[in-house]
């Protein structure tokens, strides 16, 4: 890799410009691109984007443990991919569901008080 051409009278002053690897913004682009379309699949599949965010992190918590099967890929070829496009994918391929537990709000109606006079 050669340095970087500078105009007449100028010096790095022993600096050398970092010159960065052919392509590299691109494949940064196609990472972050990858990632926002799963973010997108996992969210048609859940619905809401609350539980979306409680699911991975929770998932991303689990891989990042270790230990035990919870730690390891439910999906093939995740040794690549970062914990959250993990949980992603998972939940994509319905290797990662949940069930909707009906909130405490919900099950206690409020009962009115008789008011003594």
């Amino acid at each position: 890799m050669e340095p970087a051409t500078l105009p007449p009278g100028l010096t790095t002053g022993g600096w050398v410009p970092h010159r960065e690897e052919p392509g590299l913004r691109t494949k940064q682009r196609e990472i972050g691109h990858l990632n926002s379309e799963l973010t997108r699949a996992a969210l048609e599949k859940v619905g809401n984007p609350n539980i979306l965010v409680n699911l991975v992190s929770r998932r991303v918590r689990q891989l990042n443990a270790g230990g035990g099967a919870g730690g390891r890929p439910l999906v093939e070829g995740a040794h690549h991919l970062g914990a959250a496009d993990v949980a992603l994918r998972e939940i994509i391929e319905d290797k990662l569901t949940y069930e909707q537990v009906p909130s405490l709000a919900e099950e206690l109606v409020p009962t009115r008080k008789r008011r003594r006079h």
